[in-house]
């Protein structure tokens, strides 16, 4: 991808020079909305596209290497293996192959690893730009729409669009500030020290627009099973042309991908910058106010969508025994679903008996488990016994023939009652009591677990189609995230840590590839350490960032933008 910055503004030379690259490129200007051909969901799922390939080529030219009883020449020298590769993918997605770039002598002056720097500062502008119109386009599509809006309510225009003007906002000044910086010089100087600035002074918006989703999810859902006039208004806003066939919803989600994905283009300059310069300390900072805004966003949506589904569970719990308050700040739902108990003895008679199992469902707390069962119209669940999660032990029982296969024993060390129980459960599948077991006793060491994440060389995967968590315990993970993987089942499911988050779960093994070579690994790990030893150690003393802006200017668009697509 190549979104290079049009500027409609003769007097601006850089700039100039870069729109007829774009025009000399095949780029053209869309109705008004100039300076590049590509919607910011196009830009990132073809940009998670080219990592994954770039990973693959990487993974395959090392392995070759290898063979060969050669050194890699990508992790040899791993910044001429890049440019040469993604080149390969894509000979228009790079800042060398602007013909402003390629005229001067900057491509013989500097070194390969100051190119790789260029072309990762020259990325985070560009996807920038792309947003920008993105949003541009969910404002004067979608929100500044009459037809539209005619057909919802202040509140419900309210919980749909929430604060997406500020989000405009500060998307569009930091556009600007980028903007000036890449005209002060095709060789850019830097671009942390002002995502820095952006993240400390204007990208609270996004907290206040992502905690938010959890009521317009909810709010569209109900919309478009109640309202007709503005589902019709819908359907016919996808249509138009400026949308390239993209949903509304897609337009919705853009600012929260935007902040994850603006973190992980900071840490990729972080990973590549020069050590103890004044360009780490601005990426140091800029990642860390961006991580912060990022946890910050995951913990308020968290919170708010475990105090909704606490509500839903408490009012579907009725107590036959001891009471249990469900609902509080320090609770959340780990897991939940239907298990069969063994109710009689192990006998040839009983296993073929249909009363061998009864159905149980669980609900499983960070700090509680509930043990229930569905009453007869199936939308109540009849407590049967609970018990703090600290005085829950399990243990796995190997499979003896189809009726006694997935089994594991539960026990409650001190229930409700204060005395010890125990229940052997069974599975529908060896991955879903794999699971069970990981839930209840995450310390316990089981059979399938391994020890990978405590070994030098931990297996690895990179993402290759995006799955969205469909159970508590589950991971939603994206293209090209690239994870440790911690277990495994035979039935198709790992659970995996997130290199660059940390953060945990299970997913099915059909969304990812497994990384092969140990030296491709083995650098996926030391850019982690990297980065976790600047959270440690913090930017190094005696250097400061610049914290530059350049001069303010109006937005690069024209009006004309800002009503394109208004029916």
């Amino acid at each position: 991808m190549q979104f290079i910055l049009f500027q409609q503004y003769t007097h601006r030379g850089h700039m100039q020079d870069i729109m007829r690259d774009v025009m000399q490129q095949n780029f053209f200007p869309l109705h008004g909305l100039g300076w590049m051909t590509f919607l910011y969901q196009e830009y990132r799922d073809t940009s998670k596209q080219q990592e994954i390939d770039l990973r693959r080529q990487r993974d395959g030219l090392t392995v070759k290497a290898e063979a060969s009883g050669g050194l890699s020449s990508s992790m040899s020298s791993p910044p001429v293996g890049q440019l040469q590769l993604r080149n390969s993918i894509n000979p228009m997605s790079l800042w060398q192959n602007l013909a402003i770039v390629q005229n001067s002598s900057l491509l013989n002056e500097l070194s390969q690893k100051e190119i790789i720097m260029q072309e990762a500062m020259f990325e985070l502008v560009s996807s920038e730009a792309s947003y920008y119109k993105s949003l541009e386009i969910l404002e004067t599509t979608f929100l500044h729409n009459p037809v539209l809006s005619n057909t919802l309510s202040n509140s419900d225009m309210h919980f749909l669009f929430s604060n997406i003007k500020e989000v405009v906002k500060a998307s569009e000044s930091f556009l600007i500030d980028l903007e000036n910086r890449i005209e002060q010089s095709i060789l850019i100087s830097d671009v942390c020290d002002i995502v820095h600035q952006h993240a400390t002074e204007h990208f609270h918006v996004f907290n206040t627009y992502v905690v938010n989703q959890v009521y317009q999810e909810k709010t569209y859902r109900r919309i478009l099973q109640e309202n007709v006039a503005f589902r019709d208004a819908i359907t016919s806003l996808e249509k138009l042309p400026c949308l390239r066939g993209l949903s509304f919803t897609s337009f919705l989600i853009l600012p929260f991908q935007r902040i994850v994905r603006l973190k992980l283009l900071v840490q990729n300059i972080l990973k590549k910058v020069e050590e103890n310069s004044e360009r780490e300390t601005n990426a140091i900072k800029a990642h860390k106010e961006l991580e912060q805004i990022v946890k910050d966003c995951n913990e308020g949506v968290r919170k708010m969508s475990r105090t909704e589904e606490l509500i839903s569970i408490e009012k579907t719990l009725e107590f036959k025994c001891k009471s249990v308050p469900i609902i509080s700040h320090s609770r959340w739902l780990l897991k939940k679903g239907e298990v069969q108990q063994m109710s009689g003895p192990k006998s040839t008679r009983t296993i073929r008996s249909r009363k061998l199992y009864q159905p149980v469902y669980l609900f499983l707390f960070n700090n509680l488990l509930l043990i229930t069962k569905r009453n007869s119209s199936g939308d109540k669940f009849q407590v049967l016994d609970s018990c703090t999660r600290a005085m829950l032990r399990t243990e796995d029982q190997e499979d003896q023939g189809q009726q006694l296969a997935n089994i594991f024993n539960l026990k409650l060390l001190e229930n409700q009652e204060e005395r010890q129980v125990s229940y052997m459960l069974k599975t529908t599948s060896m991955s879903d009591k794999h699971r069970w077991i990981c839930a209840l006793t995450p310390h316990r060491r089981t059979r399938f677990m391994s020890t990978s994440a405590h070994q030098p060389d931990s297996p690895q995967v990179q993402c290759i189609q995006s799955y969205t968590a469909q159970e508590p315990d589950e991971l939603s993970v994206e293209m090209a995230d690239v994870l440790n993987i911690l277990e495994r089942t035979d039935d198709g499911w790992m659970m995996g840590e997130r290199l660059h988050d940390s953060e945990r779960g299970w997913f099915p093994t059909r969304v990812v590839e497994e990384i092969q070579n140990k030296e491709v690994r083995a650098q996926n790990r030391k850019e982690v350490l990297r980065i976790q030893q600047n959270k440690i150690d913090g930017p190094p003393s005696g250097v400061r960032g610049a914290g530059m802006r350049g001069n303010r200017r109006p937005p690069m668009v024209s009006n004309h933008s800002r009503t394109e697509g208004v029916q």
